[in-house]
């Protein structure tokens, strides 16, 4: 509704210069540059590269998004900015940005959550969220559960990833099979023409002491190991590596650990609804899993479409509209960028 406040939305915690702009939970526009081709040939995102080039595109990648939602930087009514977690550098970028934008034009800031961002882009897909609801965010640093009672207020952890998260995971097993990076989109693609009952792959922490103490976190170290030691047998005994059997194999075990606890989460805590965000999201291995056991159980998952998954502008917008409808006060002018910003503090 056009009486909705317009939100502007700046991303800059890793790889990704995001500038989206909502009004409620419509989608204006969504404006991206990516440095990921200028990281590929170091295996992984390299902060000061990307904070270079969150600085070139920042400008250039602004002016883009008021161009295609057709508004003007007078027009919008607040800003919000990714202020942590990630990179402290790639941060600080996009933090001075909306600062400077916000004094120039004198509208109020908002320092928000990354991880309660890749919640709040749902609504953009879906419409107002379902409180509470249980999200499950896997990504290339976090793979968490969390219980949503009230997004502009909290999010209460349940689990998280003591080790390699799994988006990192892909990262590394696609390096041992000579795949590009990121790892996500090509271990999907090779999967698809893959056996993935071909190896057993090990389920971290899935047995029962294991559930005992770690009941919905998640650890991929183990399994990331376990695939390159049998890849490495293979080699040693000269014989081909079945990259399709391997990446389809591998891709299992993450998404049956991560439904699975996503969904005793979902049945423990009596919710109906799970969201699954972040940029393993995109997985379609993942998605299909998911909406094919939560059916079972009468539990429905909300997943964005894959370029809502990965990091965005938009999902920044989306949670700063979600923060003003909510009443919650601006943040002020002197915000700081927080690579170790807490999923407990969602707007700073």
């Amino acid at each position: 509704m056009a009486d909705e406040p317009l939100i502007l939305g700046i991303e800059t915690s890793c790889d990704e210069t995001g500038v989206g702009i909502v009004r409620g939970h419509t989608l204006l526009a969504d404006a991206l540059a990516s440095s990921v081709e200028e990281h590929a040939r170091f295996g992984g995102v390299v902060p000061e590269v990307a904070s270079r080039a969150h600085l070139e595109a920042i400008v250039p990648t602004m002016d883009r998004a008021l161009t295609e939602a057709g508004v003007t930087l007078a027009d919008i009514d607040a800003i919000a900015v990714t202020s942590g977690p990630g990179l402290a550098g790639a941060l600080l970028v996009g933090v001075a940005a909306a600062k400077g934008y916000a004094l120039a034009a004198e509208k109020p800031v908002y320092g928000v959550n990354h991880l309660a961002a890749h919640v709040a882009v749902d609504t953009l897909e879906h419409g107002p969220l379902p409180e509470p609801a249980i999200a499950l965010l896997v990504s290339g640093g976090h793979s968490s559960l969390l219980l949503v009672d009230d997004l502009a207020r909290g999010v209460t952890p349940l689990g998280a990833t003591i080790d390699d998260a799994a988006g990192e995971a892909f990262d590394k097993v696609a390096r041992l099979l000579g795949l590009p990076f990121p790892g996500g989109p090509p271990i999907d693609r090779e999967a698809r023409a893959g056996d993935a009952a071909a190896i057993a792959f090990p389920r971290g922490l899935t047995a029962a002491k294991d559930l005992a103490a770690h009941r919905y976190d998640f650890s991929f170290s183990g399994l990331k190991t376990a695939v390159a030691r049998w890849v490495e047998a293979r080699q040693r005994a000269g014989e081909p590596v079945p990259v399709a059997d391997v990446a389809a194999s591998f891709q299992e075990a993450v998404c049956d650990v991560l439904t699975s606890k996503a969904l005793a989460a979902c049945r423990a805590q009596g919710i109906e609804t799970l969201v699954i965000g972040g940029g393993v999201a995109a997985n379609s291995r993942l998605r299909a899993m998911a909406e094919q056991r939560a059916e079972k159980y009468g539990i429905r998952v909300r997943v964005p479409r894959p370029k809502l998954c990965t990091d965005n502008g938009a999902m920044v917008a989306a949670l700063g509209s979600h923060l003003v409808a909510a009443g919650v006060a601006p943040s002020r002018l002197d915000l700081p960028a927080d690579s170790a910003l807490p999923l407990t503090t969602v707007s700073v």
